[in-house]
């Protein structure tokens, strides 16, 4: 749980303008009008892939303690498990990925106001407390897709407490840095000199993006960020599922959900994706291998006040350690031709 400051690897965030080649666009998802003939509220906060749907929360006002799910094309708004009496202020929402012992696709939410994760099945039938006393309230809740962190869940908190938390719930401190940390996100790759599978955070407190190694070392990686909100990973096999729904999602405070294509971040595969939650900038770092440091591009503006949401991709889809459906259909047909097999050699007998 120490802090380093490299500072040969932090570099201060530019606000360069993004080429008309490399710009991102966004689109409305989820349309307020939608949200709000449900909740009576589209003051979105929260949004999280889970699979078959997405599911997310509004801010202060009415239903704030109400999450809401849409299909995959953004529709289809309705209330999602029933309200909880403790979700106050910005409520987080996350998606188990089915692999380090977690439910497919479970649900799990947390709000600021306390530091306990609630979980809720993916149908929303039935919903109750995963983990508490954690320090701060809830801020952000990722999963470790890549193994450096046990498969575990982990959590941020308003006082900058990151935890890894088992699939049963055990809470154990992994670092502190010290300011409200929200943004979480795994390197698909070698990120730099930080290994594939590092976590990465972004610290709206200390207005920085920092790497925490699986020991619990923290380092200032680009500092100088103007309230940064989110940070996703673009993976190498960006479009590879062939699925639409890749792409990245975040929500429009206080308005609605917007989307940018997967398409939008070909020429930022392998690179780190920020939000500023005051700035609207959308910002790519990227490690430049001859000069040995990190370069950081404002590639967007995104329209309103971004806050949480998600970047979907093949690995998102298809999780690590998780076959492909073409993978199930090898093995299946493997196994069905070994039953063959083994019958033919009992006749034979």
């Amino acid at each position: 749980m120490r802090i380093r400051h490299f500072l040969g690897l932090t570099c201060v965030a530019l606000a360069a303008a993004a080429s008309p080649a490399h710009a991102v666009t966004f689109n409305t998802f989820v349309s307020g009008s939608d949200i709000n003939a449900v909740l009576g509220n589209n003051a979105t906060i929260g949004f999280a892939y889970a699979g078959d749907k997405f599911v997310g929360s509004v801010y202060f006002g009415a239903n704030n303690n109400q999450l809401y799910s849409t299909n995959l094309t953004g529709t289809g708004v309705a209330k999602f498990g029933t309200p909880v009496a403790s979700f106050s202020g910005e409520v987080y929402v996350s998606s188990s990925l089915g692999i380090g012992g977690f439910g497919p696709r479970d649900v799990f939410a947390g709000s600021e106001g306390v530091g306990t994760v609630y979980r809720f099945a993916h149908d929303g039938s039935s919903q109750g407390v995963f983990t508490s006393g954690l320090v701060g309230g809830v801020r952000s809740i990722a999963f470790d897709p890549y193994g450096l962190y046990g498969n575990n869940m982990i959590v941020a908190t308003h006082s900058g407490n990151v935890y890894t938390v088992s699939n049963t719930g055990v809470a154990t401190l992994l670092a502190a840095v010290g300011a409200d940390t929200e943004g979480l996100s795994f390197a698909p790759q070698a990120f730099g000199p930080y290994a594939a599978g590092t976590l990465f955070v972004a610290s709206e407190g200390l207005g920085a993006f920092l790497a925490i190694s699986p020991t619990g070392v923290v380092t200032t990686v680009v500092s100088g960020i103007a309230v940064p909100e989110m940070v996703s990973f673009v993976p190498l096999n960006l479009g590879s599922s062939g699925n639409p729904v890749e792409g990245f999602y975040a929500a429009s405070y206080p308005n609605n959900i917007q989307k940018a294509a997967a398409s939008d971040f070909a020429a930022f595969k392998g690179d780190a994706i920020i939000t500023g939650e005051g700035t609207g900038q959308v910002l790519d770092i990227r490690w430049d291998t001859l000069a040995g440091s990190f370069v950081v591009t404002n590639v967007a503006s995104f329209p309103g006040q971004a806050e949480d949401g998600i970047f979907v991709t093949a690995d998102i889809i298809i999780p690590p350690g998780v076959p492909e459906p073409q993978t199930w259909g090898l093995m299946l047909a493997g196994l069905g031709a070994l039953g063959m097999a083994s019958r033919r050699a009992r006749r034979t007998r």
